[in-house]
């Protein structure tokens, strides 16, 4: 068996040292209660396609702390079935997808016309989320690779991206959110079975 190596502790920062990270361009790494995220602020979301080796048809998540934040992103009109859903179960492993426009929704998904929110069930994520305002973000894996469930493996990953400290990070769900969408005909449509299946509302 290879040993891997120890984490670097110099990628570790503290909540406020994160922030300021992000602020200026960062990508960053910390934990959720699905699985590990990679993130950026959303005007420079280009870079995660990047860092993941992601393809670029594959739309990025827009996460936050405060769902009328996110739903204000999409800028357009919401509709009261998004609200009810949104506030039935988040902070929680639900990520909704909803029609959007403007400047957030082409950052993190060129050419497309709905952006995919959540608020994640994390206290450590929602502490830095409370501070950041929503951020783009991705599963903390290289895109074709099993997930990341860990700091040591998101670290392994992606190895110039600052983490969160302090260490250890709350233990992940291991499994992604489900995500469901509003579609043309004005009803919900699970596009990903995940942690949480929301009854006969959706």
């Amino acid at each position: 068996m290879t040993t891997q190596p120890p984490l670097d502790r110099s990628r570790l920062l503290e909540l406020v040292e994160l922030v300021g990270a992000l602020a200026s361009g960062s990508a960053a790494l910390f934990p959720t209660d699905t699985l590990p995220a990679l993130a950026c602020r959303p005007l420079q979301a280009h870079q995660l396609w990047t860092l993941k080796r992601r393809p670029a048809d594959r739309p990025l998540i827009l996460m936050g702390a405060d769902p009328e934040e996110l739903l204000a992103a999409l800028a357009v009109p919401i509709r009261a079935d998004w609200r009810a859903m949104a506030l039935r179960h988040w902070p929680g492993a639900l990520t909704l997808v909803l029609p959007a426009q403007g400047p957030v929704a082409q950052a993190l998904h060129p050419g497309g016309r709905s952006l995919g929110l959540r608020v994640p069930s994390c206290p450590a994520a929602l502490a830095l989320l409370q501070l950041t305002g929503p951020l783009a973000t991705t599963s903390a894996n290289v895109s074709g690779e099993p997930a990341c469930l860990t700091a040591e493996e998101s670290a392994r990953a992606f190895p110039a991206v600052p983490l969160l400290g302090p260490l250890p990070w709350p233990a992940a769900a291991g499994q992604g959110s489900t995500v469901l969408a509003w579609g043309e005909d004005g009803g919900w449509q699970v596009l990903r079975p995940g942690a949480v299946m929301p009854g006969s509302e959706a």
